[in-house]
C-alpha cells in the first residue's frame, strides 16, 4: 500500500509529466526522501527517444546521465536538478525536456565533458539559469560534494534518499558568481565531444 501511495504522491509533483512520458529511466531512487513531501530521483533523464518499432522498447537516443533531482508534492516546479552531459550543446535538450518544470529561482547544474576544465559558466535558457561546470573522470555526485563543500565521510552512513537530501539542501543555498554567457556563446566555446569509451579496457 505504501508504495502505491508514494507513487501517487510522486505524480502530484514536478516529476509527474516526466514520469508519464517515460523519461525517468534506470532509477536508483524514485520516491520519497527523508524530508516531508519531498521526492527524489537519481537515474537518467531521457531527452530524445528512438523511433518505436511495434512494441519494442528501445533505449533513448540521448540522455542526461547521473541525474540527481528533487521535487515537492503539490509543486509543479523542480527546485534542484543536476546531471551529466557528454556535450554542452545538449543543454538545450535538457532545458526543453524539463520545460515547464523549470523556474527562475531553481538551482540547476550541468556537468559537461567538453568544456574547459578551468571554466565555470552561468547560462540562462528560457526562464531558468544553468550552472555549467566541467567534469573530469569524477561523478556528478562527487563533483557536487566538492562544489557544495560537503564531506563525503559525513554522508557515508546515509542511504540514497538521505544523501540526495543532503546534496539538495546544500544546492538550494548555493550562490554562484560564474561567468555569465549565452547558450550560443557556450556552443562557440565548447571543445570536441570526447569518445566516452576511450581508454576503457576492452
Amino acid at each position: 500500500m505504501s508504495a502505491v501511495i508514494a507513487e501517487s504522491d510522486l505524480m502530484s509533483s514536478a516529476f509527474a509529466r516526466l514520469e508519464r512520458e517515460g523519461r525517468l529511466q534506470n532509477p536508483v531512487l524514485k520516491g520519497p526522501t527523508k524530508r516531508a513531501g519531498r521526492f527524489g530521483f537519481r537515474g537518467e533523464l531521457a531527452l530524445r527517444f528512438a523511433p518505436k518499432l511495434a512494441d519494442e522498447a528501445r533505449p533513448p537516443e540521448l540522455s542526461c546521465d547521473q541525474v540527481i533531482a528533487i521535487a515537492q508534492a503539490g509543486d509543479a516546479k523542480l527546485p534542484f536538478f543536476a546531471g551529466y552531459l557528454l556535450s554542452f550543446e545538449h543543454l538545450k535538450d535538457v532545458a526543453e525536456t524539463l520545460g515547464d518544470t523549470l523556474h527562475a529561482s531553481g538551482k540547476y547544474f550541468l556537468f559537461c565533458n567538453n568544456i574547459d576544465l578551468s571554466r565555470r559558466y552561468q547560462v540562462p535558457y528560457g526562464d531558468a539559469t544553468f550552472h555549467v561546470l566541467p567534469i573530469d573522470e569524477a561523478t556528478v555526485y562527487n563533483e557536487l560534494l566538492e562544489l557544495l563543500y560537503l564531506e563525503k565521510n559525513d554522508l557515508k552512513k546515509l542511504d540514497t534518499a538521505g544523501k540526495t537530501d543532503a546534496v539538495a539542501d546544500a544546492a538550494l543555498k548555493f550562490v554562484a558568481s560564474f561567468e555569465k554567457i549565452s547558450y550560443a556563446e557556450g556552443l562557440a566555446k565548447m571543445g570536441p565531444v570526447r569518445n566516452p569509451n576511450e581508454n576503457r579496457p576492452v
